[in-house]
């Protein structure tokens, strides 16, 4: 079934969303309700509101959105507002507004794309990625490719890398190098030798929502678009029609709102674990938590309060659509017990910076199963044991 997108109604989503993104209002339905309403009233005025026709953008020029009245009138404001003339984002259609269906798109309709690298350039290039998240879901064909596709980049200091308003052509990584991130003229945030930048562009369809500038000569490595879209947001469409339904089974993610879960689908990774293999080991620093996606995982390991047991001992099991290792991401605290597979068993994963970002509504409803945990020593020991020492 084919479905007629509405005249215009693409240059109206882009000029939302580019506002968005330059005035991150904390609450984005009364942005919404204020920026089509000015749009509105705009179009009234300038007798261009007949039905099929579109609109100029609504543009804000950085200042705070209000959403009480500062007891002014308000038809005096409105007569005071101008929209703006056209602009770059207008003249650029053809590329922002292009369509880009994950789900049709041909692996082979392009030539891979590849730049050659010595030795030392790719060590150097799998270290600057090796912490990004957006490649923490590709297998390792689909990872390999990316690296093989990403090509180095020396900058300047004050060398512009994007400018806001402009047409998204590349994502980049950092190697070295400190970048001035910058809206409407202000900077608002800066990147110090590491991290990502330029994915918004390329997985929305939207004009930059900000100029990165160098401050001091650095080193990036540059992505093509459509290598980016081909392997990134296709990977990630993939991943969610697999997960998405699984998420939704998991009892202690009913918490989270539905844009929430897709949030969380984008960032899990899998691992496969065979029988008897151990998954996390007793003592080590937390850097994930897991979700039993098939086959079953034990907890076995002698709590640390109890001295006299020296050898390990089953606490638990989890099967499918239960969760293992968040006590210590919880607790702030060294893993309670080591974690080993029962038969073949395959985990979704989720490191600590995207659990600590997207899963706080759901640490109370952990801490609650700290005391289940508790009550199952008890059991076995005959004793209070505080898994958390």
């Amino acid at each position: 079934m084919s479905i007629e997108i509405p005249v215009g109604l693409t240059e109206l989503l882009q000029g939302f969303t580019v506002e968005v993104l330059r005035q991150r209002p904390s609450d984005l339905v009364d942005f919404a309700v204020q920026y089509f309403t000015r749009l509105r009233d705009t179009k009234s005025q300038d007798g261009s509101g007949a039905a099929g026709k579109t609109g100029k953008g609504v543009m804000f020029d950085g200042e705070p959105m209000q959403t009480e009245s500062n007891g002014e009138d308000d038809e005096d404001d409105d007569s005071d507002f101008e929209p703006p003339p056209p602009s770059r984002f207008n003249r650029r259609v053809s590329v922002c507004a292009e369509a880009f269906n994950p789900d049709e798109d041909d692996e082979d309709s392009e030539p891979r794309v590849v730049h050659p690298k010595t030795d030392v350039q790719r060590c150097r290039l799998q270290e600057a990625c090796r912490d990004i998240l957006l490649f923490k879901t590709l297998d390792q064909e689909q990872f390999s490719q990316v690296l093989d596709a990403m090509f180095e980049s020396r900058v300047q200091a004050q060398e512009h890398v994007i400018d806001q308003g402009d047409d998204g052509d590349n994502f980049y990584v950092i190697e070295r190098g400190v970048f001035d991130i910058v809206v409407s003229g202000n900077c608002v945030g800066q990147y110090n030798n590491k991290g990502s930048f330029g994915e918004l562009a390329l997985m929305y369809n939207t004009p930059r929502a900000a100029t990165i500038i160098a401050t001091q000569e650095g080193a990036l490595w540059g992505l093509d678009r459509a290598t980016f879209r081909r392997l990134i947001v296709k990977n990630n469409a993939k991943k969610r029609r697999m997960y998405e339904t699984f998420i939704e089974s998991v009892p202690l993610l009913k918490s989270l709102e539905v844009t929430e879960r897709m949030k969380l689908v984008d960032v899990l990774g899998a691992k496969q674990f065979s029988d008897s293999e151990r998954i996390i080991t007793q003592g080590d620093k937390a850097d994930c938590f897991y979700i039993v996606e098939s086959g079953e995982r034990v907890d076995s390991g002698r709590p640390r309060s109890n001295k006299q047991y020296n050898a390990e001992v089953e606490i638990t099991r989890c099967s499918r659509g239960q969760y293992f290792g968040e006590l210590a991401l919880v607790t702030n605290k060294p893993r309670a017990a080591s974690a080993y597979a029962v038969g073949d068993v395959k985990c979704l994963v989720v490191d600590v910076q995207a659990f600590e970002r997207l899963l706080g509504s759901c640490k109370e409803i952990m801490k609650r199963n700290i005391a289940h945990y508790e009550e199952q020593l008890v059991a076995l020991f005959g004793s209070s044991m505080d898994l958390r020492d």
